[in-house]
């Protein structure tokens, strides 16, 4: 019975991967206008919280000043993310299963370079999007911190002590 739950339960641990790709993939089906003001508005809110956190006390100008300067950084910091996400929901169930070290990275990575690619084509097809071999290059960095993370933190709790 138990290996049968296992059995029945191994394709479910991929199930955040697959989240994760329909929320890349979303993203990505906004228009160019439509994503613009999505990461500007989150530029607006890390400005602001720096603002407040930091004791700047910047003007309204100097905030929009700081949100134009930054606003390409938040949208690019935003690629890696959800990838480096994506990494480690695709590289965590691995790891559990089995797929370790040089292994891990190239599965791991190659589904998460190869996401990336798919992704940006589908751009290609949206309305003020286009496609980036930058965008798969910055998404790709964020999928290596993302595996890397995960042999990290599945190092740290094997007690430091298995192969990563």
């Amino acid at each position: 019975m138990k290996r049968f739950l296992i059995r029945l339960c191994r394709p479910l641990s991929f199930l955040p991967a697959l989240c994760m790709m329909y929320l890349i993939f979303s993203f990505s089906s906004q228009t160019g206008t439509q994503s613009s003001a999505l990461s500007l508005k989150v530029t607006k809110t890390v400005v602001t919280i720096v603002d407040k956190v930091m004791d700047e006390g910047w003007t309204e100008a100097e905030q929009e000043a700081k949100v134009k300067e930054y606003h390409y950084y938040v949208r690019k910091a935003g690629h890696m993310t959800e990838y480096c996400i994506l990494a480690i929901t695709i590289a965590l169930p691995l790891y559990v299963y089995g797929l370790r070290g040089f292994l891990l990275i190239v599965v791991a990575g190659a589904a998460c370079v190869l996401f990336a690619a798919g992704d940006e084509y589908h751009q290609s097809f949206v309305g003020g999007r286009g496609p980036s071999i930058k965008d798969v290059c910055i998404d790709s960095v964020g999928a290596f911190i993302g595996i890397m993370l995960t042999l990290l933190f599945s190092w740290i709790a094997m007690g430091g002590k298995k192969k990563l």
